[in-house]
């Protein structure tokens, strides 16, 4: 057992020092001496009774306060994505690796835009007069989302059970899209067309976690993620843009109109396949992303803290409230979402080793400036209530703002009492990833129950 552990623990150190040698800043003579530093240490931790990993990974966090790359080494170890870092550049195992997980999401990518027509031939249009057809607007979630479960699902090697539980999830969705009476692009229809993506979307969390959804570390990866995503499929929808005018302009160079091609067949394909290569080119380019998302939170995190800061301030000084229209409540509430991503993603580009700064008191700001307006929300989601009784989209709106007034109200307290160093970060970031399961279980209510209960209206 004891051997075991010891060339368990040199392949740990081995791949530590990979790590510090693709780094130009630091020579090889400081390695072998840091190297020194980090066997002492875990000496030192195993005779107080400590096992070779639990050693290894506090022994390389404490190293990590003398030397900046090591740091970074050992915050990629604690959350499990070091692996991605320790295959050499010229690796024939990493390559390969990576080669056969970039084919197979280029497979999955074609299967859900060639998916995406298929309802076609059966007589579904993808646009009617009235806009997206009633079919695509129901499934297009499932369609799409499926196929980046299945990637996942591969890609962590799942078990049985949890394939089961998350097929059971799309199982749900699909019944519940189909089978029940809407009316046709009515409120509880809509309602459920966005929560059953949020649903399922969270489902698609629960494969990413390798079915850990209970684990604060992977629930925090699948934020963070989540985030990279977001930020890849952005800049491939940009791409995308340039893509369309320029194929438009080509083919009109010689006198034929490309718009039908590209209205039904470019941009919904190429819409339906970048969901499953942005999640691959996060998964792939892990190390280089992270460097992108600090310096995005910390160029939004202010302008959003200000914007909400000069809206409060417009109310305070004009006395105005909140028009009750239902448009401004929704656009509110996706406001106040959008704040709240925006603080789970600042969370996980954060170094949790760092003590409190500036950049956390900006946060905390952030924080009570996002529950004061959802204060106002709620006030005015009451008084629309009370005006006109109760609806689908107003009991939605207001069991959102209620979940969210609870998840900033708590982050607020935490962060300041982070900020007087009276409460550790990773508390902070386990009350947020403790919130996830709870906008889950809302939007599967909202999803399956409200049409129910609101007579499909």
């Amino acid at each position: 057992m004891e051997s075991h552990a010891s060339e368990g623990l040199d392949r740990q150190i081995t791949e530590w020092r990979g790590h510090l040698q693709r780094s130009q800043a630091i020579r090889p003579d400081d390695i072998d001496e840091l190297e020194d530093h980090l066997r002492n240490r875990v000496d030192e931790l195993r005779s107080a009774g400590l096992d070779a990993d639990e050693a290894f990974l506090i022994a390389v966090r404490r190293v990590g306060a003398l030397v900046a790359i090591s740091r970074e080494f050992a915050r990629e170890y604690s959350e499990r994505l070091w692996k991605r870092l320790v295959l050499a550049p010229g690796s024939s195992s990493g390559r390969s690796d990576l080669n056969t997980e970039a084919v197979f999401a280029v497979v999955l990518a074609i299967a859900a835009a060639v998916c995406i027509r298929i309802p076609e031939l059966f007589g579904e249009r993808l646009v009617d007069d009235e806009g997206i057809g009633e079919f695509y607007l129901r499934n297009v979630p499932l369609l799409v989302l499926a196929f980046l479960a299945v990637y996942f699902a591969w890609k962590r090697a799942l078990e049985p059970s949890a394939v089961l539980r998350i097929a059971a999830g799309f199982g749900i969705a699909l019944l519940v899209m189909n089978l029940f009476p809407f009316t046709p692009f009515g409120h509880t229809e809509l309602l459920s067309v966005l929560h059953v993506t949020i649903a399922l979307w969270l489902t698609v969390g629960y494969a990413y976690t390798s079915g850990n959804w209970r684990d604060h570390g992977w629930r925090m990866n699948f934020i963070r993620f989540s985030g990279e995503w977001f930020i890849y499929y952005t800049l491939i929808a940009l791409g995308g843009v340039v893509l369309t005018a320029f194929t438009l302009f080509i083919f009109e160079a010689i006198g034929l109109s490309a718009e039908i091609f590209v209205a039904n067949w470019m941009i919904p394909c190429g819409a339906a396949g970048a969901v499953i290569i942005a999640a691959w080119l996060v998964e792939a380019k892990q190390h280089v992303i992270e460097n992108i998302a600090p310096v995005l939170t910390m160029l939004f995190t202010p302008l959003f803290t200000l914007a909400l800061l000069s809206f409060l301030t417009t109310v305070l000084w004009t006395g105005a409230g909140i028009a009750v229209d239902r448009e401004i409540l929704i656009g509110f509430d996706l406001l106040l979402v959008l704040v709240v991503g925006l603080i789970l993603y600042s969370m996980s580009a954060r170094d949790p080793q760092r003590g409190p700064g500036f950049f956390d008191a900006l946060q905390l700001a952030l924080v009570l400036s996002a529950l004061l307006v959802d204060a106002l929300a709620l006030w005015a989601i009451a008084e629309r209530i009370s005006t006109f009784g109760l609806s689908p989209n107003r009991v939605a709106a207001l069991g959102l703002n209620l979940i969210l007034v609870v998840n900033l109200a708590r982050a607020a307290v935490l962060h300041g009492r982070f900020l007087v160093r009276r409460e550790s970060f990773d508390t902070v970031t386990r009350w947020q990833t403790t919130c996830l399961p709870v906008y889950a279980i809302w939007a599967w209510i909202v999803a399956a129950l409200f049409p129910v209960v609101f007579d499909f209206v």
